[in-house]
């Protein structure tokens, strides 16, 4: 009997023709790539240069979403004006914005990574704190990550699903300057690991309410130098979600992307 096929899973990422190194974003990108294909997925990237119609195609192939990590949504998408953010990306956020609508609308499951786990709070309804000095560290593969302890509650799925994995709390890595706050949380979404800041308590890991598997994280799993092992099972359970979509599934025309 032929194996069913790996699930498919849309990832998103940043542009590599702007002024950055693309060698240096493609090493990046390719992490989260790696980490999908460990779980048993197919990944496949897109950008902000992809026009509608490649965008219609990905979106009605995608069998999950992971909207990866990145510059800083523009404050425009939750009310706000700019009060430190920086390296604004609003193409990019309008294409994650489409991305999000699509998966909403079929039902996907969605995975948000560092400024993920921020583009799905926005995109759900909440807000941002923009800056939180000194909680960023060095960047990726410019020195040792910088790591801070995080508390979770296990009474939630992805508390649970993590405690199991052999984490009850611990060390992570920690690559933003911007958070979620108790605050800034949108409806809908409930805050499954909290982390101390200058800021106070922020978000470090959340999940969806709805029914629908809708999780992200703060941290950078993908990047195993520097993320505790069991992190893993969350892609796992990401892929798997993915997989119980498709078999779910009903056969959709190709969605026509909105306006962000």
């Amino acid at each position: 009997m032929r194996s069913p096929r790996p699930p498919l899973v849309l990832v998103t990422a940043p542009d590599g023709s702007g002024g950055a190194d693309p060698a240096y974003l493609e090493r990046r990108t390719g992490l989260y790539l790696a980490a999908i294909r460990r779980a048993g997925g197919e990944p496949r990237t897109i950008d902000e240069r992809a026009v509608t119609a490649e965008r219609r195609r990905a979106f009605a192939a995608m069998e999950g979403l992971l909207l990866s990590g990145g510059g800083d949504i523009h404050p425009a998408r939750y009310g706000r004006g700019v009060e430190g953010s920086r390296e604004i990306e609003p193409a990019r956020d309008a294409l994650e914005a489409e991305a999000w609508a699509v998966a909403a609308e079929r039902g996907l499951p969605v995975l948000g990574i560092c400024r993920g786990l921020q583009a799905v709070n926005v995109f759900a309804g909440g807000t941002l704190t923009q800056h939180v000095d000194g909680h960023a560290g060095p960047a990726w593969d410019r020195g040792p990550a910088a790591t801070h302890p995080i508390r979770i509650d296990a009474a939630t799925r992805l508390g649970r699903l993590l405690a199991e994995a052999g984490f009850d709390g611990g060390e992570v890595n920690t690559f933003h300057h911007q958070a979620v706050t108790g605050a800034d949380l949108a409806p809908g979404l409930v805050a499954v690991g909290w982390g101390e800041s200058p800021v106070g308590p922020i978000v470090e890991i959340l999940e969806g309410s709805d029914g629908r598997w809708v999780a992200a994280v703060q941290c950078h799993p993908e990047r195993t130098d520097s993320t505790p092992p069991a992190f893993e099972a969350l892609f796992r359970t990401f892929v798997a979600a993915a997989a119980s979509a498709r078999e779910s599934a009903v056969p959709r025309r190709p969605a026509a992307p909105g306006g962000g």
